[in-house]
């Protein structure tokens, strides 16, 4: 088995506030003053409502698995899945350090950041079970 090679996302004027956040173990999102709920993806107006009065907000991390895909055909094998985050948005991310077996749609999970090689911080989920 090989190990796991990550793509190198490529900041935006809009993300790179996301990025700075996340080399510093925070995961961020946007927020709308206007309707006051939160989004993913980052984006310079709100597509709920349309504003642009938004603001960048610190997340608890925390969430649940909404829906995954066991990848086994992968070298290596990997878990990719949406996970709606306590703050209400869903977003496309991989679940790391679990049992790919044992994954469940509802389970709670927690934001675990994994170094690229290039030295981006990605944001991955694991189980809140596997976190001290």
């Amino acid at each position: 088995m090989s190990e796991r090679k990550y793509i190198e996302p490529q900041p935006s004027a809009e993300t790179q506030p996301f990025w700075d956040g996340a080399k510093q173990g925070k995961l961020l999102v946007r927020s709308c003053r206007s309707c006051d709920k939160a989004h993913w993806y980052p984006r310079n107006h709100c597509p709920l409502c349309g504003s642009r009065d938004l603001e960048w907000i610190e997340a608890s991390g925390k969430g649940e698995v909404y829906s995954y895909s066991y990848m086994r055909r992968a070298d290596p094998p990997y878990v990719m899945a949406y996970v709606t985050l306590a703050e209400g948005p869903t977003m496309m991310t991989n679940l790391v350090e679990c049992d790919a077996d044992k994954i469940r749609i509802g389970d709670k999970v927690q934001v675990k950041f994994i170094e690229t090689s290039g030295g981006v911080h990605l944001p991955m989920f694991t189980p809140q079970s596997a976190v001290p």
